[in-house]
């Protein structure tokens, strides 16, 4: 699992595995300048699960973690990898420090594998 600063997270990536949403969801707790127990108070979850969110644990119930994104503003987004959205992405995005396909970028965050 590769660490990536806030700063260095893609706008838009898809989702190999659940470090990936951890990561996301960490940079944009600290973007809004929460404080873990603050975010978990305000997303209705307890400070353990959005740690063990954020630190790329399994066992998070699907209706928390699309609780703790849509409480930070993110979106899960699901496609087809032929999708034309795909499609019309750059081609020069980065995804974990190399270069990715269209097919594998999707607004916000989405599940494509």
């Amino acid at each position: 699992m590769s660490q990536f600063s806030s700063a260095a997270l893609p706008a838009v990536q898809v989702i190999r595995e659940l470090g990936d949403v951890g990561r996301q969801v960490r940079a944009h707790r600290k973007q809004q300048g929460l404080r873990i127990d603050d975010a978990a108070a305000l997303n209705g979850v307890s400070v353990d699960l959005l740690s063990r969110l954020e630190n790329g644990a399994g066992g998070i119930r699907t209706d928390k973690l699309l609780a703790v994104l849509d409480g930070l503003g993110l979106a899960l987004v699901i496609a087809p990898k032929d999708h034309e959205l795909l499609q019309r992405l750059p081609q020069d995005n980065l995804i974990g420090g190399r270069q990715e396909s269209p097919q594998r970028l999707l607004a916000h965050l989405a599940v494509g594998r």
